[in-house]
Formats: C-alpha cells, sequence, structure tokens
C-alpha cells in the first residue's frame, strides 16, 4: 500500500513539475538580454543585418525602417534607422507609429474566433444566418446600360470563406455594375477612395461621410457576387463584412470589441483607429520612392486618426501603433494563443486558423499562394526568403509594414515602412534576419 502511495505521489510531482515547465516555456512578457551569444547569436551576423538596414537609408531606398525581432520570446533586435521626417531631420525610434493598413485584417479575425470560441458562431455558419440580405446570387453577366444577369450561388457564403478572402463581395463582374452606376450618376470618384479630411480611414464605402463601417456593408450588400464562395481570391473587402458581423454577432461597435477581446489583455495600449491631436506628432511621416528618389506623399491617413467624429472604423484596415504594439500580437500567435498573462485564442483555433490553406490550388495570389484564416501560410512554392519555414505565416500593410511568424524558428520578425511606393526590399531583410537568428 506504502509503495503504491509513494508511486501516486511521485506521478503527481512528475506531471506538476511537467506542467510547470510548459507554462514557464510560454513568455508572457518580452525578454531582453546583454549578451546575444548566450544564445548562439553571432554578433558579426547581427551587425551584418544593421549594415543592410543602414544602407537601405543611405542608398535613399527608405526614408526610414523599423525592425524588430524575437526568439522565444527574448528580443534579439529592437532598432530604428533613418529620419521620421526627412525634411526636419527627426530621427526615427521603435516608439514611432505606423499606419498599419492590413495588418488590422488579422486583429479583427482573432477577434472574431473568439466568438467562435464563445459559442456564438461557428466559422463555417452561413454569414445569412446573421446577416440575412447577404447576397445569394453571382454575376454572370453586364449589359451595356449597366443592368446585369445572374444565377443562384452554388454554395453559401460562410464565415470561412470571409476570413480567407474569397467570399466574391465586390468581385469579378461587380465592378463593371458599379462603374456602371457611377457613370449615370455623374460620380467621378472610384468607390472606397479616401478624400482628405476624411473621419477615420477608409478603404470600402464609396461614401466618405458615411458615419459607420455598416453604412459601406449595407450598401456592398445590395450587389451580386463575383464568384461562387470558396471557388476563388478577392482580397479585402471580405474582412469589412467579417467586421461588420463582428459587431452584429457582439452587440457592440467593433473598435469595442477588439480592444476589449485583443488590445487590452495583450498590452497594445497604443494600437489604435483613432487618437487625440497631440499623437499626430507620434506618426511616421510618408514618403514615396519616385524614380530613385524620396519624396513627401501625403499624411491623410495619419490626419484622419485624430479626427474629432471617432466612429467609423474598418475590420480590414485603420490599426495604427508602433512595432512592438503589434509584435506582442505575434507573439500571442506564436505561443499558441496567449500572452501578457491573458489566453486570447485556444491552442487548437490558433492550429485552425494558421495550418489549414482554405483557397483552390489555383488561384489569383498566384502560383501556390495559400491563406488560412486571416493569414498567408507559406510552402516551398511562395515564400518570402527561402529561409523561411513551412509552418510560418503572415501578412504586412499597404504601406510596406511586414510580418511573419515562423513556429519552427520559435521567432517573430517584424519590418516597418511608411511608403505607398517603395522598393521591395523586405526578402533581403529576412535573409538577414534567418541568419542571424534562425534555427
Amino acid at each position: 500500500m506504502q509503495s503504491k502511495t509513494l508511486f501516486f505521489l511521485l506521478a503527481v510531482i512528475v506531471v506538476s513539475s511537467t506542467v510547470s515547465a510548459q507554462k514557464v516555456a510560454t513568455p508572457q512578457q518580452f525578454q531582453s538580454i546583454a549578451d546575444l551569444s548566450a544564445l548562439n547569436i553571432q554578433s558579426n551576423k547581427v551587425k551584418s543585418l544593421d549594415s543592410l538596414l543602414q544602407a537601405f537609408i543611405d542608398n535613399k531606398k527608405l526614408n526610414c525602417v523599423a525592425a524588430f525581432v524575437a526568439k522565444g520570446g527574448t528580443v534579439v533586435y529592437k532598432k530604428a534607422f533613418g529620419w521620421k521626417d526627412l525634411e526636419n531631420k527627426v530621427p526615427s525610434t521603435v516608439d514611432d507609429y505606423y499606419i498599419l493598413f492590413s495588418q488590422t485584417k488579422a486583429i479583427t479575425t482573432v477577434a472574431f474566433m473568439t466568438l467562435v470560441e464563445k459559442g456564438l458562431v461557428s466559422i463555417n455558419d452561413p454569414v445569412s444566418k446573421f446577416f440575412p440580405e447577404i447576397p445569394d446570387r453571382v454575376v454572370t453577366k453586364v449589359n451595356e446600360d449597366g443592368t446585369y444577369e445572374t444565377r443562384p450561388v452554388k454554395s453559401p457564403m460562410t464565415f470561412a470563406h470571409l476570413m480567407s478572402h474569397a467570399s466574391g463581395l465586390n468581385a469579378g463582374l461587380v465592378g463593371e455594375i458599379r462603374k456602371a452606376e457611377r457613370k449615370k450618376s455623374g460620380a467621378s470618384a472610384q468607390p472606397g477612395m479616401q478624400r482628405k479630411n476624411t473621419n477615420g480611414q477608409r478603404t470600402a464605402a464609396g461614401d466618405n461621410k458615411a458615419r459607420y463601417l455598416k453604412d459601406g456593408m449595407l450598401d456592398l450588400a445590395k450587389y451580386p457576387l463575383g464568384f461562387d464562395p470558396g471557388t476563388e481570391y478577392n482580397y479585402h473587402i471580405s474582412t469589412n463584412m467579417l467586421a461588420y458581423m463582428i459587431e452584429r454577432i457582439s452587440g457592440k461597435s467593433l473598435r469595442e470589441y477588439v480592444k476589449e477581446t485583443v488590445l487590452t489583455p495583450l498590452g497594445m495600449n497604443q494600437t489604435d483607429w483613432y487618437y487625440e491631436p497631440e499623437a499626430l506628432s507620434k506618426f511616421v511621416k510618408a514618403y514615396s520612392l519616385v524614380d530613385g528618389k524620396l519624396e513627401p506623399a501625403s499624411n491623410m491617413f495619419s490626419e484622419a486618426t485624430v479626427s474629432k467624429q471617432q466612429t467609423y472604423c474598418e475590420g480590414a484596415s485603420g490599426l495604427n501603433g508602433p512595432i512592438e504594439d503589434y509584435a506582442k500580437f505575434c507573439q500571442m500567435l506564436l505561443n499558441k494563443g496567449e500572452f501578457n498573462g491573458h489566453r486570447i485564442l485556444k491552442a487548437e483555433t490558433v492550429e485552425l486558423m494558421t495550418t489549414i490553406n482554405r483557397l483552390p490550388e489555383k488561384n489569383a495570389g498566384g502560383k501556390g499562394f495559400q491563406f488560412g484564416l486571416g493569414f498567408e501560410l507559406y510552402n516551398e512554392q511562395k515564400k518570402p526568403s527561402p529561409e523561411v519555414s513551412n509552418t510560418a505565416y503572415a501578412w504586412g500593410g499597404m504601406y510596406g509594414t511586414q510580418y511573419i511568424i515562423d513556429p519552427a524558428n520559435n521567432m517573430i520578425a517584424l519590418y516597418y515602412i511608411n511608403m505607398p511606393r517603395n522598393e521591395w526590399l523586405y526578402p533581403d531583410f529576412l535573409s538577414k534576419v534567418y541568419g542571424a537568428f534562425g534555427q
């Protein structure tokens, strides 16, 4: 009897020790380390990364760049180079704010998946379950006078289609329908084109004065789909519809729900759609590379974040903030759903989002392009750098911000610039990162 009791106690100790070790192995905060050699990181390779990023500035390809790399939750690289304000020679820092554009999409998707985990919705539910007005017909022909013909969808649009940009919303011939309507009305602006002095960053609504995302999504639902859901890839607008569904299902505004479920628990306290006027000085100014020269670009997107009316928030775009804030989000995903002492998603939910391709083999993303729920999935056919593992997933933003989460290398890497027109230098950065910090 005593031997059995002793065996039981030993088993409990072993299990408890294993669980404790697992908890320790999941970093809840970023850690700094003075001596990188303790992680077998060679200083000459780190200096090579420094030289590369500084060369981007010296060769006038970028006005500034910020980079952040964490290995197993330890920050191994966090630096900024160049000028946030080139004309006034204001140096860039790692605390500068960047316009994140489509990096918003992943955060919106994670917020939606918290609704799934609450049992309020399934990824395979038809969107019509919560939004009966969602289109259920596909456009087949657009006539010269703007009238068009349709047929029923072969299968209904699901939330998985929205998260993988395979919904058919605003795709294909739908553009011809809307173009004909604008011509009839005499409107010259393309739908979704942001004008100066708007309240909030806008990429989805034709009416730049709309107070809420809901207005644009109700208007979008009046049009048929451009293809059967799940049969093609059409980027962007689907995540705005997903955001509107978050509002309908949760009963809260997108901004409120995202802050409550993602931003605040992770300590992403500087990431937001809107700010007080004094925050505008924190933004990196926009520049473009034109004929080999850096030229000032419009700052209307950063200026739109300090408007008095703060009700319009998109799910596909609109968030802004410093690089380390978003790194917390990336580390949460690398940790399989938890960081900062909070579990945002279950580990199996993160796996569901980041390991299963949701697109047909041939799609508009190009050869080898794969997309899960909110993220591009990397594979042997399509990688930004050959060193990236097949487990990695990622995305980025229109002004050049990029990030990658690589479980096989236990690493996250972020690269931030603020340029509407830029040279594609990100692969060079990634190669140096993997050379210095990879397996």
